[in-house]
């Protein structure tokens, strides 16, 4: 350094910290102790075991305790069943994970190494090395050699799956033929969804298209909203009049049209979603949902789309007074197909 620079703040450069390495390992007891290590073994097993006898637990309290059963605790209360259900299903998860975490820390080896990065390709000898340190942790951490263990956790892991099988129960009534079924009867007027006025083959022209449901859907909303949301899901349909010189009839449903006027299920054969985004020219209807596309003039066949269904048709006739009525239910199942549909 010259004089000059003695007084102009130099600045020197230090020197790099050294690399401290890796602490010399410490053994544990249950390293050099054989009877410490089943005793910690045990321990671990027991809260495995534990946890399978909790999730049994929230099984039978599921049906075991009543519904309207309550837990008073001073000032405050609860539903016994769900603090029951909610109690057991947390203790064994905490003691699932207090397992997880007691082997971790007390079995398995806890020697402390150096991995060095690379690129994100390997070669086939680095690919081999990851292939053996998985093997190598694999045994280390002694769950093929520790049977206990091993039992006792797939056994509480297995268990704890049967409170989410129970609860499945919750999710209401298996809906039996309901599914089948729609509230649509012979003699059942077709009616705007809207203004819920009965429809006249003359009151559509060709091209239009007419969102409808059965006339003795709207009763059913002071009785019961539930029903009435329900029956109003399947129900819901709709009217469309083609010149019948393009209609494409499928056999035996001669029929079931009034003058060009056809009548289709308005919940798309895929997962549900309502339909009615239609185009005159074409007559194909679209499903905004997955873009299933159906032809309106050739039985609702499928022409796009994950859709595999045409849309349930719905036969047509018309009453002493004119207005546009079902000449029964639907055929088959409205909506999307499931498993026991046959």
């Amino acid at each position: 350094m010259s004089g000059d620079d003695h007084g102009h703040g130099a600045v020197e450069l230090a020197e790099p910290i050294a690399d401290p390495g890796i602490e010399p390992h410490e053994h544990r007891i249950t390293d050099i102790d054989p009877k410490a290590a089943d005793r910690v073994e045990r321990q671990v097993a027991t809260m495995f075991t534990l946890a399978g006898l909790l999730a049994l637990g929230a099984c039978v309290a599921y049906f075991a305790i009543p519904r309207d059963a309550v837990l008073q605790f001073g000032p405050l209360s609860g539903n016994a069943n769900n603090m029951t259900i909610g109690l057991c299903l947390g203790l064994a998860l905490f003691l699932i994970g207090a397992g997880a975490i007691q082997w971790a820390k007390k079995l398995m080896v806890d020697t402390e190494i150096v991995e060095y990065r690379h690129a994100a390709g390997g070669t086939p000898e680095q690919r081999a090395d990851i292939i053996e340190g998985f093997q190598t942790g694999a045994a280390e951490s002694g769950f093929g050699r520790r049977k206990l263990i091993r039992r006792s956790l797939i056994g509480a892991m297995a268990l704890l799956g049967l409170p989410a099988i129970v609860l499945l129960r919750d999710l209401g009534p298996a809906p039996g033929r309901k599914l089948y079924n729609t509230i649509w009867a012979q003699g059942i007027r077709v009616v705007n969804d809207v203004t819920l006025r009965p429809i006249k083959p003359s009151d559509l022209v060709v091209g239009q298209l007419v969102n409808g449901a059965p006339a003795n859907l709207a009763p059913l909303q002071e009785e019961s909203p539930v029903e009435y949301q329900n029956a109003k899901a399947k129900a819901a349909v709709i009217v469309v009049r083609i010149a019948p010189n393009e209609i494409r009839t499928p056999a035996g449903r001669e029929n079931w049209g009034i003058d060009g006027i056809l009548c289709y299920s308005k919940i798309c054969t895929h997962v549900g979603c309502p339909i009615s985004l239609y185009e005159q020219t074409t007559h194909h209807v679209l499903c905004p949902c997955h873009q299933s596309t159906f032809d309106l003039a050739d039985g609702a066949k499928v022409i796009f789309g994950p859709a595999a269904r045409p849309l349930p048709q719905l036969p047509l006739a018309v009453d002493a007074e004119g207005y546009l009525v079902a000449q029964s239910g639907f055929t088959e199942p409205v909506g999307p197909s499931f498993w026991e549909r046959g």
